[in-house]
């Protein structure tokens, strides 16, 4: 059961300066100290190099160069920022140590870092001299020009594992360098046995505590599009720990060092778009010969034949990280090693409620680094497009992010998923993609604190079918609650926040304001934009300020969103109307009798908006939290909703000691507010249009409530 090299390695995500350069500089030396003993002359004190940076400047020079000479030839080095510095000669006024300023000058000779082979020259630097004896201080300036004509040096950003991108890396497993400078333009890949250097590339691994160092086997050198990255096995021999990782480039420049720690055991699921979230990679066995790739419907995809899984089948999830070979031969086509076999307690996780004992969970026959887990699905495995997937490697617990398709039976067709078609499902197989826009402008009261929370946010989304979890609902089918009527979910998910919608490419709208009626202190108010998620908070309404927040405040009338548009998503403007708000008799219970139905009435409000009541309950154990909730909706004209016993029950019972004791957790919501109005955006790239919608609304909710 193997998968090709090249297919695991495309799952490995490609995701850059101080460059050779001419720099026009003045270099400023401020209340530095000068002494004199056995060993010579010292200078040391702060220095600034305008343009390029900050440190500080230590330059030395014999007791010989003393006497007899207008100025102190001494060695410099200002060191700056990582292992960045530069170094020459200086030429001190030997009047300085008389407590006088005078004239002097330096020379660039070299350098470390971004400044190796660094020239250049201080033509003028006039010296002054504060204070007198032991207290004098003394200061020096000039321009002058830094030509950084070696080979740049290597720069690391990030050290991440090779499945969920994330920091420390375990033992034997691969992993990501990303930077620039670290290779030469192009793609190098390596084969067996692993190097460790290839063209002039290396990586090593050295203990924080010091120590000789360890190099990694390399798997790829990527430098193209303006991406570069390393691909690398950390080898078995390495001890956890804390480490200092350096690149040493085929310039033959090193860089700086970057922490990075070792672990024994970080599983994490490889997956299909290489974000580290959304759906896994994972091989349905069929035969020794066909082995579908998962996905949602039954098909080929670039003469790669696909189908989702079902139970009873046989699967292959490919891993990284669950842990150390003995032997160390991590450079090398493995024979495999089934951590098993050898005191490893490894399970799989589906939909957070079913336990899978594997057959095989170790190292992949034939290849390095890499792990796979064989294991078959139950009979009663949950069913759907997107059923979440964990593993546990001695209970060390892979990302909460990823998911499997599982079709009802094997001569199902495709996956169900509420809201799509078998059509949509294979379109997203195909590569089709979806572009959502989803903006809210809100207010939030919870019945445990005091004051209401006035907020607005949004973004634009591309989603792929790998980040179906992601998507709203409304942007691939139906799903519309019936006017007056509930419905019920189940979801069931470990470590508590579950299969979190993650995933999809934020679309840059250039700035956005919100501007409101007349008593909302709103008028092109800015939101905040972070990563192209936009965020304002609008104001506090009779509780404790928050920083971040502003003064303004929700009141009845119109609200526009404008975006003046960027680099992806054009100008758009939309508005919508808050009604007045209505008044909920007697608040929200803190304990729901289920038995009894929940019955809610309010007064007031605008009889058209609608009304949404949502609720859930769950217990919690051995960090796995099952759930069921509801929602249920109504107009605001009703006056009253019965939430019905009928839909209550399916709700498990939560106590007040369960909900203090963590074991136990309930939740209920009242919203209201006009129906969500549609808009299309669209796209700078290609004009196509993003279905979009701006909502707005109320809500008052309860955490902590007792479902009796």
């Amino acid at each position: 059961m193997r998968i090709p090299v090249a297919c695991i390695l495309s799952c490995i995500t490609l995701s850059c300066i101080a460059e050779a350069g001419t720099f026009n500089t003045t270099l400023t030396l401020s209340n530095a100290t000068i002494s004199t003993g056995a060993s010579g002359v010292t200078l040391t004190g702060p220095a600034t190099l305008s343009t390029i940076g900050s440190g500080t400047l230590t330059a030395t020079a014999p007791l010989s160069a003393l006497g007899g000479a207008a100025n102190i030839n001494a060695t410099f080095t200002i060191t700056l920022s990582g292992t960045d510095s530069i170094s020459g000669t200086i030429q001190i006024p030997e009047s300085s140590l008389g407590g006088q300023g005078g004239t002097g000058s330096a020379s660039v000779t070299g350098g470390t870092g971004a400044y190796s082979g660094a020239t250049g020259s201080f033509p003028t630097l006039t010296f002054t001299v504060t204070g007198s004896g032991t207290s004098a201080k003394i200061g020096a300036t000039g321009s002058g020009t830094i030509v950084t004509g070696g080979p740049p040096a290597p720069t690391i950003t990030a050290v991440l594992d090779a499945a969920s991108y994330t920091p420390s890396i375990a033992q034997g497993s691969i992993f990501v360098v990303k930077g620039k400078n670290m290779s030469a333009s192009g793609f190098v890949q390596t084969s067996f046995p692993l190097p460790t250097s290839s063209s002039g590339v290396s990586i090593i691994f050295t203990p924080a505590a010091g120590g000789s160092g360890t190099n990694a086997f390399l798997i790829y050198l990527y430098n193209q599009s303006g991406v570069n990255q390393l691909a690398a096995i950390a080898p078995s021999t390495l001890s956890p720990g804390s480490y200092n990782l350096t690149v040493t480039n085929n310039n033959g420049v090193t860089s700086g060092a970057f922490s990075v720690t070792i672990v024994q055991r970080k599983p994490e699921i490889v997956t299909a778009d290489a974000t580290g979230n959304g759906l896994a990679v994972i091989q349905n066995y069929v035969s020794a010969t066909s082995l579908p790739v998962n996905r949602f419907t039954v098909g080929t995809v670039g003469g790669t034949a696909i189908a989702p899984a079902y139970p009873g089948q046989t699967l292959i999830l490919w891993v990284v990280g669950m842990g150390a070979v003995p032997g160390g031969a991590d450079n090398t086509a493995s024979p495999g090693y089934d951590f098993t076999q050898h005191g490893v307690t490894v399970q799989v996780i589906i939909g957070g409620t079913v336990m899978v004992t594997p057959a095989y969970a170790g190292r992949a026959p034939g290849l390095a680094g890499v792990d796979q887990i064989n294991f078959t699905l139950p009979s009663n495995v949950p069913t759907g497009c997107t059923v979440q997937i964990q593993i546990s490697v001695n209970g060390a617990m892979s990302q909460l992010t990823t998911f499997v398709a599982i079709a009802t039976s094997s001569s199902a067709n495709a996956c169900v998923q509420q809201g799509y078609s078998t059509s949509q499902l294979s379109n997203f197989d195909n590569g089709a993609t979806v572009t959502s826009g989803s903006w809210a402008i809100s207010q939030s009261q919870n019945t445990r604190t005091a004051g209401k929370t006035d907020s607005a946010g949004g973004s634009f989304v591309l989603y792929t079918g790998f980040e179906l979890p992601s998507i709203p609902v409304n942007t691939g089918g139906s799903g519309a609650i019936p006017n007056g009527s509930c419905v019920v979910s189940q979801s069931s998910f470990s470590n508590v926040t579950g299969l979190l919608a993650v995933g999809g490419i934020f679309l840059d709208a250039g700035n956005v304001t919100l501007t409101g009626p007349s008593g909302s202190n709103l008028s092109n108010t800015p939101f905040t934009e972070l990563n192209n998620s936009y965020l304002l908070g609008i104001g506090i309404e009779g509780g404790t300020p928050i920083s971040g927040y502003g003064n303004g405040m929700l009141v009845t009338g119109s609200y526009s969103i404008a975006g003046a548009g960027g680099a992806d998503v054009n100008a758009f403007n939309v508005s919508i109307g808050l009604n007045p708000s209505l008044v909920l008799t007697g608040g929200l219970p803190g304990t729901v009798v289920r038995a009894n139905g929940l019955p809610l009435s309010w007064t007031g409000g605008n009889p058209s908006d609608t009304v949404t009541i949502i609720g859930s309950s769950g217990q919690i154990s051995n960090g796995t939290i099952t759930t069921t909730g509801f929602i249920c909706q109504t107009t605001v004209g009703a006056g009253s909703f019965t939430v019905p016993a009928s839909i209550l029950t399916q709700l498990p019972a939560v106590s007040a000691s369960q909900e203090n004791s963590g074991t136990g957790s309930g939740s209920l919501t009242f919203g209201w507010g006009p129906a969500p109005v549609p808009f299309n955006a669209t796209r700078v790239a290609d004009g196509s249009t993003i279905n979009s919608s701006l909502s707005a609304g109320f809500n008052i909710s309860g955490s902590g409530e007792v479902y009796q």
